[in-house]
């Protein structure tokens, strides 16, 4: 009987500990926490994320498994560096042109966006803002803007939830900016601020189906800017 009693306990806390694992995973893919940072102390964890220490014991037990992490007695726990991931091996610098990655992106991204419009958070959705915000300042400077165009993608890729969509977004790297793989010769007379800024007024659509929580709309907004995308850059090759 006792045993039918703690089994609720049981899930209760098995579902904390896979949500802070998510949320520790996310941090550490996009870069928040970087190989040989120190992850902070048990009991920082335990006040920011109001869970118990039995919780996070399982979480970092979990990231230890997983290759994320490992704990250093009497020091501390650590990001290492991954191993190479046999899974995914695409490799993006020849398999790929930039057709092929933004038609990727078009089936990936789309869903991202509807499922972060559903499941972001406010600070998800002002770590956006702040994302366009710096793009755009950088794009007035005539500053390379890729960074915050690539961050922008992947904080919407961390508000779905679901750490594999962050995953496939990390393997891609700078390669899902399509700037980053056109050429002078290939872009022709191409004005990339004018493109810039066009590409940014549709980051701008996402982010506010994203902030307003319509699915629909942010799938259609994403869909927009990476078909828009891929006619801006490619109209001079086909």
């Amino acid at each position: 009987m006792q045993e039918d009693l703690d089994a609720p306990a049981r899930k209760r806390t098995h579902n904390l500990a896979h949500d802070l694992v998510a949320k520790l995973t996310q941090s550490i893919l996009l870069g928040q926490m970087q190989p040989g940072d120190k992850l902070p102390s048990e009991n920082t964890i335990v006040l920011e994320h109001g869970v118990s220490r039995t919780v996070v014991r399982e979480a970092i037990s979990k990231l230890q498994a997983s290759g994320l992490v490992e704990t250093r007695h009497g020091i501390g726990t650590f990001v290492i560096e991954r191993a190479p991931e046999q899974g995914l091996r695409l490799s993006v610098d020849t398999a790929l042109g930039v057709r092929g990655i933004l038609e990727l992106r078009m089936g990936l991204e789309t869903q991202a966006a509807a499922l972060a419009a559903t499941r972001r958070t406010v600070q998800q959705v002002q770590q956006m803002r702040e994302a366009l915000d710096d793009y755009q300042r950088l794009l007035a400077n005539s500053d390379s803007c890729v960074e915050a165009d690539k961050r922008f993608h992947l904080l919407i890729a961390e508000a779905t939830g679901n750490v594999s969509f962050s995953e496939i977004m990390q393997h891609l790297g700078n390669a899902m900016i399509p700037r980053t793989r056109v050429n002078a010769v290939e872009r022709g007379a191409a004005d990339l601020t004018k493109l810039g800024q066009l590409a940014n007024l549709e980051h701008e659509a996402i982010l506010n189906a994203i902030k307003r929580q319509d699915p629909d709309a942010a799938r259609a907004a994403m869909w927009l800017h990476l078909t828009n995308s891929r006619d801006r850059f490619l109209a001079d090759r086909d």
